[in-house]
């Protein structure tokens, strides 16, 4: 598990916003988001969503992170990883 200063080093400041957003909406039940949406919400633009969610899709451990559909707004599909649920509980 990534302590919370392994988490802001291995991070940017918008990919932490991102994570937290999302592992927020996967403990609300959600597992579909959308970059529009989600850039609303935090304030950024769709763009960096993408951007960053695309990097995160690779180097996030804690999340599966795939790209799903690309209707009106990219839409990712999240979930929890088999190791890190595994190891939280």
């Amino acid at each position: 598990m990534i302590q919370d200063g392994q988490f802001r080093r291995q991070y940017t400041t918008t990919q932490q916003k991102v994570l937290t957003y999302l592992k927020n909406g996967i403990r609300k039940g959600d597992r579909y988001f959308k970059s529009r949406y989600i850039a609303k919400d935090l304030g950024l633009s769709s763009k960096e969503v993408g951007m960053n969610l695309a990097i995160l899709a690779e180097t996030c451990e804690e999340l599966e992170i795939i790209r799903w559909s690309y209707s009106n707004s990219t839409t990712w599909m999240i979930r929890q990883q088999a190791s890190a649920s595994d190891s939280a509980g």
